[in-house]
């Protein structure tokens, strides 16, 4: 794997930002692709309808999107995982701590609710009192999944020995790795 000052042998054209849930993983990819110039595709647009319902098209919205020849999206959702591992170059796995983490995640998520921020189609972040009521509530599955991505990853080195994997640990690797891509290192 890689670290953020390691260089990169071509520059991404296709890549995939994973991470556990708040971390950044969309700040993040918005972030490179405004750097490289590619498409970024928040991938939860996709996948959320009208009442937080997967949409019927959503596989094939993200193979129409990951068969362009540039893009950035967030590595997440078991239907599509091995897809987009498959047709990515570069994984940029955001590995921060799990208290920054969850952190984030409560921010984020007070921010969206109290803020009645629109999300995708039209959702909004449930009452905070799902929280007690709603297994699925947003911080209770940030809390019951924190460390899965710490298995799914490195499993990806044998599964996808094509994927140049780019393991950050902070916020500032992340900004460092991000500098060097719009300085267009590789």
């Amino acid at each position: 794997m890689l670290g953020a000052d390691d260089p990169l042998d071509a520059v991404p054209r296709r890549i995939l930002v994973a991470g556990t849930t708040g971390v950044g993983k969309t700040t993040t990819a918005a972030r490179i692709g405004l750097v490289l110039g590619i498409p970024h595709t928040e991938i939860d647009s996709l996948f959320h309808g009208p009442d937080w319902e997967p949409r019927e098209t959503f596989v094939t919205d993200v193979e129409a999107y990951t068969s362009e020849p540039a893009w950035v999206t967030e590595w997440q959702y078991t239907p599509v995982r091995p897809l987009l591992a498959e047709r990515a170059d570069t994984l940029v796995w955001l590995d921060l701590p799990t208290p920054v983490a969850l952190w984030r995640l409560l921010r984020r998520t007070l921010r969206r609710r109290f803020g009645r921020i629109e999300l995708w189609n039209g959702n909004l972040e449930p009452s905070l009192w799902t929280f007690f009521t709603d297994p699925g509530h947003i911080l209770r599955w940030g809390i019951r999944t924190r460390n899965v991505t710490r298995q799914r990853v490195p499993e990806l080195v044998a599964t996808a020995p094509h994927l140049r994997i780019v393991h950050l640990r902070s916020q500032r690797e992340i900004d460092r790795f991000v500098q060097h891509l719009g300085g267009r290192r590789g």
